[in-house]
């Protein structure tokens, strides 16, 4: 059975810069097809990504979030521990979930930042959707 939706999770830290990924993704498989969840935060993302996958209705999912360097945590720490249980949320399930988690160097709210790396969501939100679509194009070849 080919599944035609699409799951999409969307941090609501940094929302504004964040919401530019589900744009871009949008752009290429239309909206009527992506379900879309919200989390509190990046580190609340894996869990529900495998939820989602274990679920049987996507054909893939895709997970937004701006992890930035808050001064009290390390940020590092959680952009990895996301990205690994994405990851692994994919291989346990055998569905493909992609990142659109993005850790810069340097970013201050500034609206020059604001504006570089919210229109770099989008692009990346068009890339996880491009992945999307290949990855399950390449999978149903295989299946054939």
């Amino acid at each position: 059975m080919t599944h035609t939706r699409y799951a999409f999770i969307k941090a609501r830290w940094h929302s504004k810069i964040v919401d530019g990924a589900l744009q871009g993704f949008t752009e290429l498989i239309p909206a009527a097809q992506v379900d879309v969840f919200d989390t509190p935060g990046a580190f609340e993302m894996p869990l529900l990504a495998r939820d989602l996958a274990a679920s049987g209705r996507y054909a893939a999912v895709a997970a937004a979030a701006f992890v930035v360097d808050g001064g009290i945590y390390r940020h590092d720490f959680v952009a990895q521990a996301v990205v690994d249980g994405l990851m692994r949320a994919g291989l346990d399930t055998g569905v493909p979930v992609l990142s659109v988690s993005l850790t810069p160097h340097q970013y201050q709210e500034t609206a020059h930042h604001d504006a570089i790396f919210g229109e770099h969501f989008v692009q990346k939100g068009r890339e996880a959707a491009e992945a999307a679509l290949m990855i399950g194009k390449t999978r149903a070849a295989l299946a054939a």
